[in-house]
């Protein structure tokens, strides 16, 4: 992120009743993205498939109903903890951020944000675009949420 401060912000979180290492190990492979993220059509490892700082995988989403596509570079990784991807390209550079920690049940609670800065006429619908992007993370949230729960322990 630049040193301006992001246009767009967003914070969502759910606690999800498995352990941190289960909801981690799922959530952050890349390849388990179309399952989850009602927007995202197909995932492209740009290099092997290790998630690790340098990774580069291209997402295919839909969004606002157009098409987009667009390559993450893991920043961040710390396995069970915390992932950080960002992307520079198209018109709404984005870094996304999932944090995991431990609830008091022996749960996780996910943490998803997303920060960006839109270029053109996407600075303009700025306040449009966060709440299009709470209410998909929202629905992305649950989603997964019920995935990982209804997996066999």
């Amino acid at each position: 992120m630049s040193e301006l401060a992001p246009a767009v912000d967003v914070l969502t979180e759910i606690e999800i009743e498995r352990p941190r290492a289960e909801v981690a190990g799922y959530a952050a492979n890349p390849d388990n993205a179309p399952e989850w993220y009602e927007n995202i059509e197909a995932v492209e490892w740009k290099n092997e498939r290790a998630l690790a700082p340098g990774a580069r995988v291209a997402l295919v989403p839909r969004f606002l109903g157009r098409r987009l596509a667009y390559t993450y570079e893991v920043e961040t990784f710390v396995p069970g903890e915390r992932l950080v991807m960002a992307t520079n390209e198209g018109p709404f550079p984005m870094e996304t951020t999932y944090a995991w920690t431990d609830t008091a049940g022996g749960g996780t609670r996910m943490t998803l944000r997303n920060r960006g800065r839109p270029s053109g006429f996407g600075r303009i619908s700025a306040p449009v675009m966060a709440v299009a992007i709470r209410r998909a993370n929202r629905k992305d949230l649950e989603r997964l949420k019920q995935i990982v729960e209804s997996r066999p322990r």
